[in-house]
């Protein structure tokens, strides 16, 4: 059997009195995205340079397509593609420039480095600005660049680390679909971002970090699920609202219903499938809706209940 892109299990690492990984253990498989969510100080970029050879772990293994990765396994490192939260990228140089200098650095003739540095720029959407100095460069297509600089060797593991921070919503949308391709390919990916809403649309499954452990772990239904989240609906209504919301309480699809001053708001298993029965019901217990909310639980109410705190704290 294919070992898969990354195995990381037990990892540790403590920083004097302070406890930064505490055991942590996953892992990822090919074409496979995998968010790393935690608040900050949670862990994550410690165990992000772990993963990436940059930092020894205390205890603990990394294994990267079957090979054990420590801050000197150079045949390890040589599997995956590393893209840090800063710009690595020289800005009097083009875009071309940096490709074939950062090709070269990792061992490819002067004929690969070429050919493969045509294919990252078109991957990356920057062919037709290859030859302009990057210190022209707006900050989304810097970012797309260094994004690039990581997919010369053809990893087996891409490592994203924050890869969208500062940039415009159009650059931001043409890199998570640049992940969302590669992903697509059978490259693996680990992903940390500050956005909710990334991980939502590009993550299979999603790690959730705090104080250095991993506390919950799963596709984004099986972390809902896991602290049992339901829909919600909020009405804004007028008329009898409390016999509405008596009535409401005999469906056994209602978890929870409670009158508010202006309406109700109704804890629901499937609110959307049973959205219009619940606007008949309240009809036929005299009461005129004015408007209608529906919130479906999502990784943030998930990751606040864990956690305690918003994603971006």
């Amino acid at each position: 059997m294919t070992a898969p892109p990354l195995t990381v299990s037990g990892l540790r690492k403590r920083f004097g009195s302070i406890q930064a990984v505490d055991g942590i253990t996953f892992h990822l498989d090919a074409g496979e995205t995998y968010g790393l969510l935690g608040p900050n100080g949670a862990g994550k970029t410690t165990t992000i340079s772990m993963v990436a050879g940059l930092l020894s772990p205390d205890s603990g293994d990394i294994t990267v397509a079957g090979r054990r990765m420590t801050t000197t396994a150079d045949d390890a490192k040589a599997l995956i593609g590393y893209v840090p939260q800063d710009v690595a990228i020289y800005p009097d140089l083009s875009a071309r420039e940096n490709l074939m200098f950062f090709a070269r650095l990792y061992g490819l003739s002067a004929t690969d480095a070429r050919r493969r540095t045509d294919e990252v720029l078109q991957t990356i959407g920057l062919a037709d600005r290859a030859r302009e100095r990057t210190k022209q460069y707006s900050g989304g297509m810097k970012r797309r660049l260094n994004i690039g600089i990581g997919l010369l060797n053809r990893p087996k593991l891409l490592i994203l680390d924050e890869p969208t921070v500062g940039v415009d919503p159009q650059s931001r949308n043409a890199i998570l679909e640049s992940v969302a391709q590669l992903s697509r390919e059978g490259m693996a990916v680990l992903y940390t971002t500050h956005y909710m809403e990334e991980a939502e649309r590009l993550c299979d499954r999603v790690g959730i970090i705090d104080h250095g452990k991993l506390i919950a772990e799963g596709s984004q239904e099986q972390l809902v699920s896991l602290v049992g989240e339901e829909d919600r609906v909020t009405l804004s209504a007028t008329g009898d609202i409390p016999h509405a919301v008596d009535t409401l309480r005999s469906q056994p699809w209602i978890k929870q219903a409670d009158a508010a001053n202006d309406g109700a708001v109704l804890v629901v298993d499937g609110a959307r499938a049973h959205l219009p029965a619940i606007l008949q019901e309240v009809a036929a217990a005299g009461v005129g809706v004015r408007s209608v909310e529906v919130s479906e639980p999502d990784l943030e109410s998930v990751f606040l209940h864990l956690t305690g705190r918003a994603l971006r704290d």
